[in-house]
Order: structure tokens, then sequence, then C-alpha cells
């Protein structure tokens, strides 16, 4: 018997697990459009990743009683939410906004400051995404991006912290200052598979 409903047509293609999340310098990578960052730059081991890409729309609708007519995108953002487990000074620092790729940073030793925030700088952020065959990946690219957290470190008696953070994807292209003309047809960078 045939089966019915929405069969799998390609298994290679389901997304199980957590995409590692790499972050370096927005500036020193602003024109390279594929992966540029390495397993080197991930910020470790995660809680959860999730991408967020929004769009609200304008509706026209016309006649009595209102009939949708035409709709058209108004505002698109995109964003990816994560939660590392790795309680370090760069994770911390990445968290207040501050790009990491600029420091020196040791595992258990040095400082945050805290009461002096600024807004978020540059950070150029890629989330890989390997598929359970090990062979297939989805890398979503944040050329110009900035952190934005309000920093909750829960420690608990049983589980590691998480800490929560938003990396907002900024533009990118040769309009603004720090952009590239290879982002003018995708000014929030891009999701690659391979």
């Amino acid at each position: 018997m045939a089966r019915s409903g929405p069969v799998s047509t390609d298994t290679t293609c389901i997304a199980l697990g957590l995409a590692q999340i790499r972050v370096g310098s927005s500036s020193d990578n602003i024109t390279k459009p594929g992966a540029a960052l390495t397993s080197s730059d991930s910020i470790g081991v995660l809680a959860n990743t999730k991408f967020i890409g929004n769009t609200d729309w304008y509706k026209l609708e016309s006649g009595f009683p209102l009939i949708e007519d035409y709709t058209a995108p108004i505002r698109e953002s995109a964003a990816l939410e994560c939660a590392f487990r790795q309680i370090t000074p760069k994770n911390i620092a990445l968290a207040y906004g501050t790009d990491i790729s600029s420091g020196s940073y040791e595992v258990h030793s040095g400082e945050v400051a805290l009461g002096n925030r600024s807004a978020p700088d540059y950070v150029r952020m890629e989330a890989v995404y390997t598929y359970p065959n090990q062979s297939n990946t989805m890398t979503i690219i944040f050329p110009r991006a900035q952190v934005s957290a309000a920093v909750e470190m829960d420690l608990q008696t049983e589980d590691s912290a998480a800490v929560p953070i938003v990396f907002e994807s900024k533009n990118a292209t040769s309009d603004v200052t720090g952009g590239d003309a290879v982002w003018d047809d995708k000014a929030l960078g891009h999701i690659e598979w391979a």
C-alpha cells in the first residue's frame, strides 16, 4: 500500500541538533560573501540556537466588505537567538556588545566592566549547522551584526548556566560605513548550503 501525506523525500535534509556559533571581526571580513570564520572562532557549547527572519507586511484592501488586493513587504529583519554555556570573559564581553575579535581573552582571567555600556560593536556572526549525515552544512552569515542582550546568568544546582543573547543582523551594503558592495543584493547577509 502506498503511503500518503507528507512523506520524506530526502532524509539528508532533516535538521536535528544545534548550530555552531562563530564570531569574528565584521570589518576584517566584510568583503567575504562565503564562510570566513573557523571552528576556533566558536563561542563554545550552546543550550539552543534559533534563526528568526521577520517581515512586516503592508496589505492593500478595497471594496465593501474590504478584501485584500495586494501584499508587499515593508520591513525585514534577521536575528539569531542562542544561549551559551561556557561562562568566560570572552563570552560575557560578547553578551555586553564587545567585538571580541579585537581583544585578548583568557578562559579564567579577565574583566568585563559593568555600568559603562554603549552601542554594541559590529561583529560577523556565522551559524554553521551540520546535518546529521555529517556531510552537508547550512551556514547563516550575518556580515555586520550587533549583539543585544539583557545579560542573565542563572546558576543552578543541577544544570549548567545558559546565557541568552541575540545577534541582530544590520545593513551591510555599500550604503553604510563599514559595509561592502558584495552585500548590496543581500543587505542582512544570507544562508548558504554545502
